[in-house]
């Protein structure tokens, strides 16, 4: 992958070395239902070109939720630990790179279609961090708060996708990031708080369900953007695709349970299973288009 030389995101805070975890908000935020405005409306009108639907359609979906507010966000530039490698310090600039080429092409996605794309920060820390949907630990691997609309990541994650799934290169670890942005996109589109609010009501069964179709969304949008970012910027180089494949196929969930115990459970699938992940993120990255990513409406995952 081309990322070398490219612009570096301005929204990355560095925690890693902080004392107690970093950070500063309190204990586990909830997903709660919002009331309608004309901010879910401008949403509904955006979502529905996207996909191709009504945009009444959209908005019964939104109804009752829809996108937290914009929040006021801190410019804070990345603080390296004092201890830090300089293959730390590659990674930093790596991710702050990648950050930054999601920004770039989201944003001219968000204005093209006359939105607004409140840009994400992400969080580098180490152990754990406190975030307001709770306190985030490395364990858990990357992840997305839309409470504070930031993308939390520990940088062992990428050693752990080299060792334990024996994924490496650039790209694949550019998916990984690519795929948490694409849980902030739907959260800009108040998609995923509908679908939170919507698995409250439901069986585990059909709760894991919903969100494996978030999940195989967000892997979407990722390929949307690998697609986007290609076109404008020549990032991908031969093999890169293909990394990414890998990644996507070792961290599905059937992959993970036949790892862990052997045996594979899919009523209790929350991320897609490897071929669902490898065929949402192909389909992202061949069209480009956030319309070919409607999940939820997709009779065949």
């Amino acid at each position: 992958m081309k990322w070398e030389g490219n612009r570096e995101s301005d929204n990355v805070e560095d925690r890693r070395g902080d004392e107690g975890g970093g950070g500063g908000f309190g204990g586990g935020g909830g997903f709660g239902g919002r009331s309608i405005g004309l901010g879910t409306i401008a949403i509904a009108v955006v979502a529905s070109y996207f996909f191709g639907i009504n945009p009444m359609t959209v908005l019964s979906l939104l109804t009752g939720g829809g996108q937290p507010a914009p929040m006021q966000q801190q410019q804070q530039q990345p603080r390296p630990p004092q201890s830090q490698s300089p293959e730390e310090a590659r990674m930093v600039r790596f991710v702050s790179t990648v950050l930054a080429d999601t920004e770039d092409t989201w944003g001219a996605m968000f204005r093209a279609n006359g939105a607004n794309y409140v840009r994400p920060h992400l969080v580098l820390f180490s152990g754990s961090t406190q975030t307001a949907c709770g306190t985030g630990q490395s364990a858990t691997g990357p992840f997305y708060c839309p409470e504070d609309q930031k993308i939390y990541i520990d940088l062992a994650f990428y050693r752990l996708m080299k060792q334990r799934f024996q994924v490496d290169g650039d790209f694949a670890q550019a998916y990984v990031i690519a795929h948490e942005v694409g849980h902030h996109v739907q959260n800009l589109m108040g998609i995923s708080g509908k679908v939170d609010e919507a698995r409250r009501r439901m069986s585990e069964k059909q709760s894991n369900a919903m969100s494996v179709r978030l999940e195989l969304q967000a892997d979407c949008f990722a390929g949307v953007w690998a697609y986007h970012a290609n076109e404008a910027r020549s990032i991908l180089e031969q093999g890169d695709i293909e990394g990414a494949m890998r990644a996507a196929t070792a961290i599905g969930d059937d992959a993970l349970q036949k790892q862990a115990r052997g045996t594979v459970v899919p009523d209790s699938f929350t991320h897609g299973a490897s071929a669902q992940r490898v065929k949402w993120f192909t389909r992202g990255i061949d069209s480009g288009k956030v319309a070919n990513c409607n999940t939820f409406e997709a009779k065949q995952l």
